[in-house]
């Protein structure tokens, strides 16, 4: 029954998601990985609710994630942009969303509410829109990323139009609702999360992760804000993983990639800079990339150790596995895989099993875009036939894994060419869609550069610089802003 809804998401009948032509071009354009991945958002959404899929296809776990959704959020005006929907559908699923979310029931039980402080559970049935199984907590960074979707939408729908007036309120009503105070159990940090078992997780967010834009959102708070403290805190422990690595530049290091895209989705941290980054003379944006040039070092000299890994195949973040097997090769050593997990390469961590997931490279446009537009070629015309489908690349693939016989929970063992997943992951789909857009345009960037709670965030941090200083504009000064339309 869901399936059928699902499928029949309000599109024009004449619309459809993009298919594979019958013979595959040899290159690929960003603008048909941006539309199959926009799509992904589009067509998988529950039109009732808004609600997104954590993965597709679903099978027998029909649950959403509230971080898919918030990407999701910001995939829709990008729709617009690129006309593959109007501005009217787009102005429908953001209501229908905002409208959910914001009627969504809050408490303290088990099983009977969405979230709590103003917060949500970071798992939501895909039907009802209830925490889904007693596993979920209520996750501040998943209720984060929602909410960089919301405030992306307040933003962008600026016209003097009732519905659009509607989703600028909704908007405001859903992030003044966050109780970030509630959440700072261990003051000035921020608890990764609370469940009505356990209470609050015991650990705390501190740098450097993609938590950067939670405390951001936190700072900027019109109702509960946290103090400026709690950005000291959270980037007191930077020196922990402060290094070079593969030879590369110094760095806060962070090894799994979507710890540096998550935040830089949004956020343009290019020239803008808090007393840590004017200390060492460079900005979060120089930071992800130096990270992300290392580990295409880190690649390129693991080249023959997994198989397909070198100049033009690479990226470790968290992605879908084959699952948990242990592979003896003929030579007597053995290799570890695992199934859903972390991996990553940077200073002092490194978890890898052979695992590249296209979303590492790809998300990473912006950072490095002469190495990722080769890798993107690369990983088309060699693995295209398995990897490259109806919402663009899949979550992962293991040319290392030939075990033809293991009980995969996802994806299939292709003959001579490793494994390569089925399953489409939301919070994988979201950065790519909004990096190869910032990278086209700078549009998400652009938009959010204008939201004053964004703005307030990053100077209570003591971000100075760049486009957060005003700027003169004939008579006056003005501060900096963007056309969006």
């Amino acid at each position: 029954m869901l399936l059928v809804l699902l499928s029949s998401a309000p599109l024009h009948a004449q619309r459809a998601a993009p298919r594979q032509p019958a013979v595959q071009p040899t290159t690929l354009s960003l603008q048909d990985i941006e539309h199959r991945t926009f799509e992904f958002f589009w067509q998988t959404a529950n039109p009732k609710n808004g609600l997104v899929p954590d993965h597709w296809p679903m099978g027998d776990t029909p649950f959403s994630s509230i971080a898919a959704t918030g990407f999701a959020l910001t995939a829709y005006p990008i729709g617009v942009k690129r006309g593959w929907i109007t501005r009217e559908q787009a102005r429908q699923r953001v209501l229908t969303t905002l409208r959910f979310f914001a009627n969504a029931p809050q408490g303290a039980s088990e099983d009977d509410d969405a979230g709590y402080h103003g917060f949500f559970y970071h798992f939501l049935d895909m039907k009802t829109g209830l925490r889904y199984g007693r596993w979920v907590e209520v996750s501040t960074i998943d209720t984060t990323l929602l909410m960089a979707g919301v405030l992306f939408d307040e933003t962008y729908f600026d016209q003097d139009k009732p519905e659009e007036r509607q989703i600028r309120q909704l908007a405001e009503k859903l992030y003044r609702d966050i109780d970030w105070n509630w959440a700072q159990v261990r003051s000035p940090l921020v608890s990764m999360g609370w469940t009505p078992g356990g209470k609050f997780i015991p650990h705390d967010w501190k740098g450097y992760d993609e938590a950067m834009i939670l405390y951001i959102l936190a700072l900027g708070s019109p109702t509960h804000p946290v103090q400026p403290d709690a950005w000291a805190a959270w980037a007191s422990t930077y020196h922990l993983t402060w290094g070079s690595f593969m030879g590369g530049l110094p760095h806060i290091g962070f090894a799994p990639l979507f710890g540096h895209q998550y935040s830089e989705s949004w956020i343009d941290f290019r020239g803008i800079r808090d007393a840590f980054m004017r200390l060492h003379d460079m900005d979060y944006f120089e930071n992800s990339r130096r990270s992300v040039v290392g580990q295409h070092a880190y690649a390129v000299a693991t080249t023959g150790h997994f198989r397909g890994y070198g100049d033009d195949i690479w990226g470790l973040t968290a992605c879908n596995g084959p699952g948990n097997f242990t592979w003896t090769r003929p030579d007597g050593t053995s290799m570890k895989f695992h199934g859903y997990r972390a991996r990553g390469a940077d200073v002092g961590h490194r978890i890898d099993d052979g695992t590249i997931a296209p979303t590492a490279a790809i998300a990473s446009i912006v950072f490095a875009p002469e190495l990722v537009l080769p890798t993107i070629q690369a990983m088309y015309r060699r693995y295209g036939t398995w990897l490259y489908s109806k919402y663009g690349f899949v979550d992962a693939f293991n040319p290392s894994f030939r075990l033809a016989k293991a009980k995969l929970r996802s994806g299939k063992v292709v003959a001579g060419e490793g494994w390569f997943d089925n399953e489409y992951l939301g919070i994988d789909q979201g950065p790519i869609l909004l990096m190869i857009e910032n990278y086209r345009s700078g549009f998400v960037w652009k938009v959010m550069r204008r939201n004053p709670h964004i703005r307030r965030g990053l100077e209570r941090a003591g971000f100075q610089g760049g486009w957060l200083e005003p700027r003169t504009t004939g008579g006056g000064t003005a501060r900096q802003s963007a056309s969006v339309h």
